[in-house]
């Protein structure tokens, strides 16, 4: 493929997470929908409420639907706001991971469990202990499962330092090292973390962390993991200013040296992605605003070929003349 193709153009989805499961591809979105509800920078005029599953067997190909495979209503806990989730696959069982907001507005992440990809899914009682904030995605390295989670501004991480919660919002000085995304190891069964989450740690060129201020770099939301030859690849959005980028390392733990953008900014506020290699070719699915007008709350997904440098670097796409 060479241009990007919309996928779903009869509704609106976005925040793709994909997977390989059972030879094809399966994509799990969030479901955006018109609310109402007047914009702003908590994200309430995000208001989905549930998630369905589609799948493809070729990347050129059709896209099957599978329906709605979990909605708010199902969750005991809930409160509002279905945001990104992410899928992973363990000794037979399908584990969705999903930030929710509870009754207090407070953003939590929980599990839902199905024997299938496309689910339905069934919700556990209770959010996992000590989550918190948003966009969970699920790396399994070695067998082990790593999440990685975290988001400013809606998604509530300045909230936090240290795991516990802040009396008060903060966020650091614009010299100060960046607040940066968080990485737990998933217990055995998958339902919780198996230890403290940790900081990610992004560093510049010369092996400093990134600042606050370097907006152009720093870590917004969205976190994503892959791995092509033999690096980790984390890559992830920087929010206010548009842009997909990516950091390399030796270990899933970090920490992580930029290297670059992945996707400049396309029609639309927020970027939110999935990458992932399909039948020996790499793929980035992403979101746009253009059907919709440029509507950010309403946005529209769609997948285009990723590819790599022979030194391990991506090539820059740009995201509005796709």
């Amino acid at each position: 493929m060479k241009q990007a193709r919309y996928l779903i153009p009869d509704d609106y989805m976005a925040d793709p997470a994909v997977h390989v499961f059972e030879g094809r591809l399966y994509i799990y979105p969030s479901h955006d929908r018109d609310s109402g509800i007047p914009e702003n920078d908590s994200g309430d005029h995000f208001d989905m409420n549930d998630y369905r599953v589609f799948s493809m067997d070729d990347i050129d190909g059709p896209v099957t639907d599978h329906g709605v495979a979990l909605r708010v209503q199902d969750i005991p806990w809930a409160g509002r706001q279905l945001w990104d989730c992410d899928v992973a696959h363990r000794n037979g069982t399908y584990y969705m991971y999903f930030p929710l907001k509870d009754r207090n507005d407070i953003f939590r992440i929980g599990v839902a469990t199905a024997n299938r990809p496309c689910g339905p899914f069934v919700p556990q009682p209770d959010p996992i202990r000590g989550s918190y904030s948003i966009d969970p995605a699920v790396f399994e390295d070695g067998g082990k499962y790593y999440m990685y989670f975290g988001g400013i501004w809606g998604g509530q991480l300045q909230r936090y330092r240290n795991n516990r919660a802040l009396e008060a919002a903060a966020f650091p000085a614009d010299d100060a090292p960046a607040l940066g995304p968080k990485v737990a190891l998933l217990s055995d069964d998958m339902l919780g973390f198996a230890e403290e989450p940790r900081d990610v740690t992004i560093l510049d060129e010369a092996g400093r962390p990134l600042t606050q201020g370097d907006t152009p770099r720093r870590f917004f939301e969205a976190s994503w993991m892959h791995r092509y030859g033999g690096k980790y690849y984390f890559s992830y959005s920087t929010g206010d200013t548009h842009r997909l980028c990516y950091a390399v390392g030796d270990s899933p733990l970090g920490p992580f040296t930029f290297r670059g953008v992945i996707l400049t900014p396309v029609v639309g506020w927020t970027t939110h992605h999935a990458i992932v290699e399909y039948r020996g070719a790499w793929y980035l699915f992403h979101h746009d605003c253009v059907p919709s007008g440029g509507k950010t709350w309403l946005r529209s997904l769609k997948v285009v070929e990723l590819k790599y440098r022979d030194d391990g670097s991506i090539i820059t796409i740009e995201g509005r003349r796709q």
